[in-house]
């Protein structure tokens, strides 16, 4: 599709599609539903978007394919593909690391000397090892790492994980952690200048959404007597907005908290005389 676009690739089907079709459509793009389409273009931005496999999408940026793409670091620096990361996404965040049978111990990572790991990472993993001077073989697998154990062909397991499920119904346990993973925008070292600036006014757009997300607005009546006290407990971005109500001993403080600290401070706001507590979702936000 020679049409001068914008060209994302984006994990087809998998823990990082959903999350990265929401992060587009928060950034105010029109995407239709793609369904089994491997292109589909945003209706109201000079985006397509390319639903590929995730192992591919970081040699497909590299070869320039794809000018852009979404991707766990996981794959990125297993595959390590020459491209430029150039936002960290705060999702798809999960752990590449050791597991062994649940009857095993493994108290210190010298223990892996002369043991047999079985992974779909084996750069990954290799350099861990190597860092760690570690001699260990490396079982290379290309999935159902979890059952290699149970098997016989391996004494430990080098896998990602998120909840730890997977791991339990293999009769495995977490040992050390090899990598953290999450997910990340990557893009060619060689885009085009008329591409690079489609580029940046996605990224105003990505940031925006980003901002929005880990923000919350934060808006509550207040006594001016006590307002000294709150504005040194709200933990705004900038100073709080203040304004006038009907009652002239009181006023409404208005500001934008960083979303984790909210539980934090909402007790000492009511102690401090703080009334009618909202908060509220911020759909974008420019700094």
């Amino acid at each position: 599709m020679l049409n001068g676009n914008l060209k994302l690739a984006l994990q087809k089907r998998g823990r990082l599609t959903d999350k990265s079709l929401q992060l587009l459509r928060n950034c105010g793009l029109d995407i239709e539903d793609y369904s089994e389409r491997l292109i589909v273009t945003a209706r109201n931005f000079a985006l397509d978007i390319l639903f590929l496999r995730d192992d591919d999408i970081p040699e497909y940026v590299s070869d320039g394919v794809a000018d852009i793409g979404i991707v766990g670091e996981d794959v990125l620096y297993e595959r390590n593909a020459d491209v430029e990361v150039i936002r960290k996404l705060g999702y798809g965040k999960c752990n590449l690391s050791l597991a062994i049978p649940e009857n095993k111990t493994l108290n210190d990572i010298s223990e892996l000397n002369g043991k047999r790991i079985a992974t779909s990472y084996p750069n990954l993993l290799k350099k861990f090892l190597e860092k760690n001077k570690i001699n260990a073989t490396i079982v290379e697998i290309s999935g159902s790492v979890e059952i290699t154990p149970s098997l016989g062909v391996a004494d430990a397991i080098c896998d990602l994980v998120s909840t730890g499920n997977t791991l339990k119904l293999n009769k495995l346990k977490k040992s050390f952690d090899v990598f953290t993973s999450e997910a990340v925008l990557i893009k060619n070292k060689s885009i085009e200048e008329e591409k690079n600036k489609l580029l940046d006014i996605l990224l105003v757009r990505i940031d925006s959404a980003l901002n929005a997300k880990t923000s919350k607005y934060l808006m509550m009546n207040a006594p001016k007597s006590a307002l000294n006290e709150i504005e040194k407990i709200i933990p705004s971005l900038k100073s709080p907005t203040i304004l006038p109500l009907a009652d002239p001993t009181m006023v409404a403080v208005h500001a934008v908290i960083p979303a984790e600290q909210f539980w934090e401070i909402y007790k000492k706001l009511k102690d401090a005389g703080a009334s009618d507590i909202l908060l509220l979702p911020i759909e974008n936000m420019i700094l």
